[in-house]
């Protein structure tokens, strides 16, 4: 269930008790005349089964309200309640299937704006990355990945796409984009630091990476990888049940990259050179592996 609570100017109450009370979908209803203060209106409170939050939504705005009105979704974990249990039954389909898309929008409008701490976790994570490049730590790759914040710009993108809202698409590619040019600058100037300390050299990028490899040499299962993150990222969107570890499956085929990137800038290894030494040393792995397992 989602509980709606909506502001009102007064007057316009009486319309929409009607369309919700009359709505077999919906339950305990509350009106509380005279409750706003700023904006001064009316207080209405409701539930409503999630598949039919959309529908319901959209009829109050059909009454006319306008832009003095409110309205705020609130997810629902437990509910013990004979009306609500009429209402679940009310909407057709299930509940783990009904998209609640005024919140999908504004959860996406959420994650296309910038924040100090989207860059900092950004940068954070391009530098772990890039250490995992120079440690052959697949660990580490794990690590970055969790600290990746871009799976809010990347969902942001695909939700404007599909609602056609291009505002919304040019402000998280902005970010997308501004997020991963800043961490590779960070991270190329903190390599740069590292070479003239002595602690890192071409030799650590070009080396074979046989743990890590898989990461760094992409192929038609990189593709079906970030095929698959993607479809989980936006089920786990549209379903109301995003969570981290999502973002860590986005992160597979961006991160990582970027971290080996700006480790090639600062010390002017050619990106492609390295990569066909990870897949060679990776192929070399697995064929031994396969060798040692009784394979011809």
């Amino acid at each position: 269930m989602i509980h709606l609570r909506v502001v009102v100017p007064e007057g316009s109450a009486p319309t929409l008790v009607d369309v919700v009370r009359d709505d077999p979908r919906t339950a305990n209803l509350v009106v509380l005349r005279g409750a706003a203060i700023d904006p001064p209106g009316d207080l209405l409170l409701c539930d409503v089964a999630r598949e039919a939050t959309s529908d319901v939504i959209a009829r109050m705005r059909a009454c006319g309200l306008d832009e003095r009105a409110s309205i705020s979704i609130q997810d629902i974990d437990v509910i013990e309640s004979a009306a609500a249990d009429r209402a679940e039954r009310a909407a057709p389909g299930s509940p783990d299937d009904g998209i609640v898309w005024d919140q999908v929008l504004l959860r996406a409008r959420s994650d296309a704006r910038a924040s100090w701490a989207y860059y900092t976790f950004m940068c954070l994570a391009t530098l772990i990355a890039a250490i995992a490049v120079i440690t052959d730590s697949a660990i580490l790759v794990v690590g970055a990945m969790v600290v990746g914040p871009e799976f809010g710009p990347v969902a942001a993108t695909a939700v404007g796409i599909v609602l056609g809202r291009a505002d919304l698409v040019r402000r998280a590619l902005q970010l997308l984009l501004l997020g991963f040019v800043v961490a590779i600058v960070v991270t190329t100037m903190a390599s740069l630091v590292g070479r003239m300390a002595g602690w890192v050299t071409a030799a650590d990028v070009e080396a074979d990476r046989p743990l890590t490899g898989f990461i760094w040499a992409p192929d038609r299962w990189s593709l079906v990888v970030a095929l698959l993150a993607g479809a989980a990222g936006v089920l786990s969107l549209t379903a109301g049940r995003a969570n981290a570890l999502v973002g860590v499956f986005i992160s597979v085929t961006t991160v990582p990259a970027a971290g080996n990137l700006a480790l090639a800038f600062a010390l002017g290894v050619l990106v492609g050179t390295s990569v066909t030494r990870d897949a060679r040393a990776v192929h070399r792995s697995w064929r031994i592996r396969f060798r040692r397992a009784g394979g011809s």
